[in-house]
């Protein structure tokens, strides 16, 4: 089994609306696993749900520093 992810909302009727379609090789029967926001006591997000778009960012400044040699040792940090 294979698994891909893929972002979505359900509405009000209860039906899932994918953001983006599905691009398997063969149509078939598939397993679903809807994983969704719990709200908090305080209306806060989850700090841990750093956004992807900004996760992505920080790992291509990364990358960067990488390649250029900046970079410090771990006994600096």
């Amino acid at each position: 089994m294979k698994a891909f992810e893929v972002t979505g909302t359900l509405d009000e009727k209860g039906q899932l609306i994918l953001d983006r379609p599905l691009t398997l090789d063969t149509p078939g029967p598939v397993r679903i696993i809807v994983l969704f926001q719990e709200p908090t006591d305080e209306g806060e997000d989850d700090p841990d749900d750093t956004p992807v778009e900004e996760v992505k960012a920080s790992l291509r400044r990364a990358l960067q520093q990488a390649k250029a040699g900046q970079t410090r040792p771990i006994s600096e940090l």
